[in-house]
């Protein structure tokens, strides 16, 4: 008997906890990169969504550091 799994969901929008698990970073810094306006969010009644485009976006604008 084989086991099927579901193929992973192509979001449009991001709850923080799933944008910081993308971008492998901490919960609480995604919501310090929300308050200062570095990732855009918007507001859906209480809850904050993250566009995949701004995820994209803020990950683009990067700079690496020099070696």
């Amino acid at each position: 008997m084989s086991t099927v799994t579901a193929a992973p969901v192509d979001r449009l929008l991001y709850t923080p906890e799933q944008a910081a698990e993308a971008l492998s970073i901490g919960r609480s810094t995604l919501y310090e990169l929300m308050a200062d306006g570095v990732v855009k969010y918007i507001k859906l009644g209480r809850c904050r969504r993250i566009r995949r485009a701004d995820l994209e976006a803020y990950v683009a604008n990067l700079v690496p550091l020099p070696n």
